[in-house]
């Protein structure tokens, strides 16, 4: 079946709109037209060549789609034909090592893809592509193993849906699963894009007392909205101070960073509270560097942001149906694929501007 997508073939070029093949589904596949998706700083990092995925072949990217089954494998059993979902880059076996752990997140297994010498689900003129994160909903169609996807709710618009897909979820993720953040705790969320918003929301929803940061006052109201009890504008307020004073002068116990800049890394390691914990969600261009004295006098842990669980995509999506999360606020730009190449690029040369650009492919 041919459809149309975003092809990208070469770091530093535009992707370009193409026709490609996608294939029918196999086993446990779903084949699923693509309504929506977000445009995500991680296909960016691939077009700058900043990635760690293979390059030796054209990739259709984006991973942050939602849309409608069209057809099913026959031992397809979690959805139907006209079922709405949202595409789950946290895929999972569910019997290697990781899975059997408790991680599926961090599973191994390789199942939700196709193997490398069996037919391509995504091809062109007979040649292979690369499925990115065996999603690549920058395309007119998915084709997903039904472990890489959640139904939803079909009131739920797929536009706002398919936020769900990553950034929301890898801040929901890092305040749930990886900062260990617990009720009655202070935690500062540096950064309130898409990622930051869902940090905010989650630990509202832990109960946390959560202070949001950020430039904008626009992105503020956005975060207050979503459930923080305070907010700071650190371009004209004293971060140390009002840090200080938002938590009995200790410092927030939590402080997750998801900008991606070196001198917000540091202010979070700066500001935590001693023994306090600081997680990194953000993806730096340039080298982070800190002092070891730092980690010496508080004792911190730093973590990198994994992967929320599958079940958690669950929990975003009961935060959107009972408007929990400014969905519609959130979205900043909405545009056809057309404009897909064109906005990867402007939204790095400003990304200040956005909170999120979703592209409509329906």
């Amino acid at each position: 079946m041919e459809i149309n997508a975003a092809v990208f073939r070469k770091v530093h070029e535009p992707l370009t709109i193409e026709a490609v093949e996608i294939d029918k589904p196999w086993g446990r596949e779903v084949l699923v037209r693509t309504a929506a998706t977000g445009v995500c700083h991680s296909d960016l990092h691939v077009v700058d060549g900043q990635g760690r995925f293979p390059l030796d072949r054209p990739i259709v990217l984006g991973h942050e789609g939602a849309g409608v089954v069209e057809a099913v494998g026959a031992e397809v059993t979690a959805v139907k034909p006209g079922d709405h979902i949202v595409a789950c880059l946290s895929g999972f076996c569910g019997n290697c090592p990781q899975c059997l752990s408790g991680h599926p997140n961090l599973c191994t297994g390789g199942l939700v893809t196709r193997p490398e010498a069996a037919t391509p689900r995504l091809s062109q003129n007979g040649q292979p592509l690369r499925q990115f994160i065996g999603i690549s909903s920058y395309a007119e169609k998915m084709l997903l193993h039904e472990n890489s996807l959640v139904k939803i709710d079909p009131e739920l618009p797929l536009d706002k849906a398919a936020l769900v897909g990553c950034g929301v979820l890898t801040g929901v993720g890092a305040a749930l699963r990886s900062s260990g953040l617990e009720a009655g705790q202070t935690v500062a969320v540096f950064g309130c894009g898409g990622v930051g918003l869902g940090a905010v929301a989650a630990a509202h929803f832990r109960g946390a007392n959560t202070i949001a940061i950020d430039l904008d006052d626009n992105k503020l109201a956005l975060a207050k909205k979503a459930g923080a009890q305070h907010t700071i504008n650190s371009s004209r307020e004293s971060l140390h101070q009002r840090l200080l004073e938002l938590s009995n002068g200790l410092g927030p116990d939590v402080a997750i960073e998801a900008i991606g800049l070196p001198q917000t890394f540091r202010a979070a390691v700066e500001e935590v509270a001693f023994a306090g914990r600081v997680v990194y969600v953000g993806y730096s261009k340039e080298p982070v560097a800190y002092e070891t004295r730092l980690f010496v006098q508080k004792e911190l842990d730093v973590l990198g942001s994994r992967n929320a669980l599958p079940e958690d995509f669950r929990q975003v999506i009961r935060m959107l149906e009972d408007r929990r999360f400014p969905v519609d606020e959130a979205v900043s730009r909405i545009v056809p694929i057309e404009e897909a190449p064109h906005m990867l690029r402007v939204w790095s040369d400003n990304p200040a501007s956005f909170t999120k650009i979703m592209v409509r492919l329906d």
